[in-house]
């Protein structure tokens, strides 16, 4: 067993006193600690102290309006999955991530925040030492890429392709005020260090824009159906009126150190119908598009393989919702 490495807890009461903590060098948040803490006994970060989220309020509602959906940083994933007011493709992306025990403890804000993984460094520390460390921990080449001068370990989190597929954003606080980015930004595509805030900002709220017409749906490759990280995560999003395609969206996970937005589908898709021939065409498309890294314990050419099928498994489902229901919010 691998001990946690002695380190001091804050637990604010504000997000005044939140930030003034992370302020100081070397602070690191926690909300759940779900990814952080066994990522802190293999000795991957080192932070001077930790900083809990549990005991503040006002950010672990979900709230509805006409024009968007709030979600608090501090909502757990059980939460999500269950909640009626969420788009069905974000509920269900929800309920596959971990297991029910971690899902009744890890957040939102804490899996769009997830550390990159890659089967050279979420190893033991004599493991590592072994191979001669990488750029993420230690060390100054990359094994998956030996001349590359970039991380690429794999953005595994398995709500951000679905919530930048919806064109969600996240509300950032900080000493300076609150700061509204696309959740697409968030991510700086340097697997070591993966994400694109200051260290004394703190993600506070999701916003999902409701959009009437728009359905979506998410699909995640892995080997078990409980526990395991996705080896490819594909969430799907499509915007349909009179039975045609308005715009339509494609993110993929697990292809590198950032999810993947499939460019050059607009020609394919839009001002037509979501056929079979349309679908064809798209997840072809992605196929040409994405290209994942070895960077995860499992065949590299298998998963780009299973890139259509999952395409066209989560089209199928949204020209489903859009011929029963029209699309509703997301809902897919």
């Amino acid at each position: 067993m691998l001990p946690l490495p002695s380190c001091a807890v804050s637990f604010p009461e504000t997000i005044e006193q939140a930030l003034e903590l992370l302020s100081r060098p070397g602070a690191r948040v926690v909300a759940g600690g779900t990814d952080l803490l066994p990522n802190l006994k293999r000795g991957l970060g080192r932070p001077s102290a930790l900083v809990s989220l549990a005991r503040l309020s006002g950010l672990d509602a979900v709230a509805r309006d006409e024009h968007e959906l709030r979600v608090g940083a501090r909502v757990t994933l059980a939460e999500l999955a269950r909640s009626s007011l969420l788009p069905a493709s974000v509920r269900y992306a929800a309920s596959l991530i971990a297991s029910p025990q971690i899902r009744n403890v890890a957040t939102i804000g804490g899996n769009l925040l997830l550390d990159t993984r890659c089967v050279y460094v979420n190893q033991s520390p004599l493991w590592r030492e072994g191979l001669g460390h990488c750029l993420k921990a230690d060390g100054t080449e990359c094994h998956v890429v030996p001349t590359g001068k970039r991380c690429v370990a794999a953005a595994s989190a398995d709500l951000p392709p679905i919530l930048v597929a919806l064109g969600a954003s996240v509300r950032v606080a900080s000493k300076d005020g609150v700061r509204t980015i696309p959740v697409e930004r968030l991510f700086s595509n340097d697997g070591a260090a993966p994400i694109a805030l200051g260290p004394a900002e703190l993600l506070v709220e999701v916003v999902i824009p409701r959009a009437p017409g728009t359905s979506s749906a998410y699909r995640k490759l892995r080997v078990r159906k409980a526990i395991d990280f996705p080896l490819l995560g594909v969430a799907v999003a499509v915007d349909a009126e009179g039975g045609l395609v308005r715009a339509l969206r494609v993110v993929a996970s697990c292809i590198g150190a950032t999810p993947r937005k499939v460019s050059g589908l607009d020609s394919i898709a839009v001002g037509k119908p979501l056929d079979d021939a349309t679908i064809e065409a798209v997840a072809e498309r992605c196929h040409g598009a994405l290209h994942p890294q070895t960077n995860i314990a499992a065949d590299v050419g298998w998963r780009r393989a299973m890139i259509p099928l999952l395409v066209t498994e989560a089209l199928h489902d949204v020209r489903d919702a859009v011929r029963t229901r029209g699309g509703d919010d997301g809902t897919a």
